[in-house]
């Protein structure tokens, strides 16, 4: 029996690249795309407008491909940007092509580049259209693509990696430790796919997570993200990889169709990746549903009450 298919955005290095090695380590072929084909390409990834930086960053999908080959799973590298709909929709194509197949979508690629660490005043709005398209609609223009073959099957997941942006206001300025607002209202737009489309497509066999999580420590978070404020020490990456792999093997996962995960916590509480302490405290805030019992997911809560009316 072949391999079911996985296809990874923003796989050329960090969340996307780890995801798709435990991916592959569960049995799953994978494509991966990104922009950066080989090692040492120059991208523009400042994140603000007040200077370019495009020295070339560490990762490439050739680097992740060997990756997932060493796990002895099958690799296709498709190169794919989030702002060419041509581009996605050819990567989406070729992966058919090739391999038949999609059953596993993971939606980690975002819009990098100026105006994500940038004052509301201090940005064009061409920009926060952009940071909109590359976050929010580029991934449903894949969706489209791979949703009826997978309705057809009975079965596929769509995973997308958000980020409490979509939810939550920062406590600072954006290059201060907060993060400018194209990037917030991107990621709250994106937040509600996976609810809206559990809906829809319920019963027709697939299911639509939220995976939130929180600082990761990736290779362009130590590169590029301390002099705006953000800490480089985060959780490894493998947490959302776990909580990735957690949702594809196990079958309480069922339940989580159309919520949001905290990656952090939900790792920590299920003992997902042994030997990770968990969640630094002041990253943990306190939630409660209606009885007063502490929960991890603010969605959870959230529809209890609407049910309880």
């Amino acid at each position: 029996m072949e391999n079911k298919v996985a296809l990874v955005t923003g796989a050329s290095r960090g969340i996307g690249r780890v995801c798709a090695q435990w991916l592959a380590r569960a049995g799953y072929d994978v494509a991966v795309t990104a922009r950066t084909v080989h090692e040492g390409e120059s991208r523009e990834h400042s994140s603000t407008l007040k200077k370019s930086k495009t020295d070339p960053l560490p990762g490439s999908l050739d680097a992740t491909a060997a990756v997932v080959e060493a796990e002895g799973a099958r690799a296709l590298p498709v190169a794919a940007d989030l702002l060419d709909p041509v581009s996605l929709g050819a990567c989406v194509t070729t992966v058919l092509e090739r391999w038949g197949r999609i059953d596993v979508v993971v939606h980690n690629g975002r819009y990098i580049g100026p105006g994500h660490m940038d004052m509301f005043l201090d940005t064009p709005i061409e920009l926060l259209e952009k940071q909109i398209f590359a976050n929010a609609v580029a991934p449903l223009m894949i969706n489209k693509l791979v949703l009826p073959g997978m309705v057809a099957r009975g079965s596929g997941t769509v995973i997308s990696i958000s980020s409490a942006s979509g939810y939550a206001d920062p406590t600072q300025p954006p290059g201060q430790g907060g993060w400018g607002l194209g990037y917030g209202m991107s990621k709250a737009a994106f937040h509600r796919v996976a609810g809206q489309l559990a809906t829809e497509l319920a019963g027709t066999g697939v299911r639509f997570y939220n995976v939130q999580p929180n600082l990761i420590a990736t290779e362009r978070i130590a590169v590029d993200m301390a002099e705006f404020g953000i800490k480089p020490n985060g959780a490894p990456a493998e947490v959302v990889a776990a909580v990735v792999v957690w949702l594809l093997t196990d079958p309480g996962a069922e339940e989580w169709n159309g919520l949001n995960i905290e990656a952090q916590f939900f790792c920590h509480e299920r003992g997902l990746l042994p030997g990770w302490s968990g969640p630094e405290p002041a990253e943990a805030p306190i939630r409660y549903d209606l009885s007063g019992k502490v929960i991890d997911d603010y969605e959870r809560a959230l529809r209890a009450r609407l049910q309880a009316g």
